[in-house]
């Protein structure tokens, strides 16, 4: 069998089997999906395999673990090569998960607990691949979680963080134009684009702001009315951006943030 015949069954066939095969799933399992580029058909021949595994009791394993927050232990994660790629397998405990929903319940960002620091990296991606993912078992537990997502604050929340960001940096930019330094308000204003994009597609429940190499797809998943493609894409890769006259393409390009982040819904 060649490579490419052995990628192709583990994108058809049988996902578990590679982790059967390792004593990878343990008993009593409540889900397992496949996570990232792979389970949104962006995946290419150098991308890793990435799944999830979702235990109700922790296993005992030493080896890699993530660390994640003061209140939650690790998550464990095991590592291996299969069919020409690399396999990344997380494990989260489900009361973890319970834990990381109540951090961005509607009470919590109400009463302004919900911060820049309360989702650690990895759980916020695990929230951000949800809604995106492919099931190998515990459909139900899944449907649930999504369920618990789309009813919590989760959404808001990484929109007032982008939105916050966004400000901060119009504020850089704006600063920067008016002394004359222009490289840095290049900076600044690149930065405040790339947030503003990110609050209009998490508006829109296109989650993982933090993996900026996914933007252009993200962007494409949600085809928002307020900016084309075309556009986005000409901004994102400063196709218009002349270096002898770089105070238009800023004065531009913030006007073009300001107009967006007022159409951007944040509850």
């Amino acid at each position: 069998m060649s490579a490419e015949e052995e990628v192709h069954m583990v994108m058809d066939g049988d996902w578990l089997q590679p982790l059967w095969q390792r004593d990878l799933l343990p008993p009593g399992a409540l889900a397992a999906f496949v996570v990232g580029s792979t389970a949104r058909g962006w995946d290419n021949a150098r991308s890793d395999y990435d799944i999830y595994v979702i235990t109700s009791t922790e296993q005992g394993w030493t080896s890699a673990d993530a660390a994640l927050s003061l209140e939650l232990p690790s998550a464990h994660i095991e590592e291996f090569y299969a069919h020409n790629r690399r396999w990344q397998v997380t494990y989260w405990l489900d009361a973890q998960v319970d834990d990381i929903f109540d951090k961005v319940s509607w009470k919590a960002f109400e009463s302004g607990r919900v911060t820049d620091d309360t989702l650690s990296y990895r759980e916020e991606i695990l929230l951000s691949r949800l809604g995106n993912c492919l099931p190998l078992f515990g459909e139900d537990w899944l449907a649930d979680s999504l369920a618990r997502l789309n009813a919590s604050a989760f959404r808001s929340f990484v929109v007032v963080r982008s939105l916050g960001a966004l400000e901060n940096a119009l504020e850089d930019a704006l600063g920067q134009l008016e002394a004359g330094d222009l490289e840095s308000a290049t900076i600044s204003t690149r930065l405040a684009f790339g947030h503003v994009i990110d609050a209009l597609l998490e508006s829109h429940g296109e989650y993982g702001s933090q993996l900026i190499k996914w933007r252009p797809n993200r962007f494409r998943a949600v085809a928002p009315d307020a900016i084309e493609f075309t556009r986005y894409w000409r901004i994102e890769t400063m196709q218009d951006y002349d270096p002898a006259a770089p105070d238009a393409w800023i004065k531009e390009v913030l006007a073009l943030c300001q107009d967006i982040a007022m159409r951007v819904e944040t509850t």
